[in-house]
């Protein structure tokens, strides 16, 4: 899955319909981008897609890290305005780009100690986590991000696949994925699987291949 990002989010919105269109369909489908398989069982979390009206893409191809003078630069606003929760985010999102886990972590914690309520930074701090090997930490961040917007489709797809692969918690994995395909039936894996035929699959008792 492609980690890179140009610009983050800084606030979430919530549809103003409860229907789902093909169309937000489609986009959950490019944005819920499978990592790939390790051992060919585990799913790639993802980082949290684009708001309109926000400040931040989503997933983008990589081409390669986030120079060093982004780093510097984003630490030294940082240290400058250390209030202000956006910047805080940008310097998390620029190692976790730069899979600097721990310090995406610190950067994403002191985002959220400020403004603690936002959905993305709490998925993209779970990502990290779970990629810190802290998955308990990671389904707790998803928690906390669909408690803020109970809409939130990347953290509840993330959550389950941190069940399901991390935790080998089947049941809790496929009652959150469940969860999910009520907001939006047509939820979609990158490879083209829809979420309803991988719940399927395992309630059927087969093993991912």
């Amino acid at each position: 899955m492609s980690k890179t990002r140009q610009d983050k989010i800084d606030k979430t919105t919530k549809s103003s319909s409860p229907g789902v269109s093909r169309q937000n369909a489609m986009w959950l489908s490019v944005v819920m981008l499978v990592i790939g398989f390790i051992a060919g069982t585990i799913f790639g979390v993802m980082k949290a897609p684009p708001v309109p009206g926000g400040s931040s893409p989503g997933p983008q191809a990589v081409s390669n890290d986030p120079p060093a003078e982004m780093f510097a630069a984003l630490e030294t606003e940082a240290a400058q305005n250390p209030e202000n929760p956006d910047i805080w985010a940008r310097l998390g999102h620029a190692y976790f780009d730069a899979s600097q886990f721990q310090k995406a972590i610190d950067a994403y914690e002191k985002s959220l100690a400020i403004a603690p309520n936002n959905p993305n930074v709490l998925t993209d701090l779970g990502v990290m986590y779970r990629r810190n090997k802290q998955p308990e930490k990671a389904v707790e961040m998803f928690d906390r991000a669909i408690a803020v917007d109970p809409e939130h489709e990347v953290s509840r797809m993330n959550k389950g696949i941190v069940l399901m692969h991390d935790l080998n918690d089947t049941p809790a994995a496929l009652k959150a994925w469940e969860e999910l395909l009520e907001i939006n039936p047509l939820a979609t894996f990158g490879d083209g699987r829809t979420l309803d035929e991988i719940i399927q699959h395992y309630r059927e008792g087969h093993e991912e291949s």
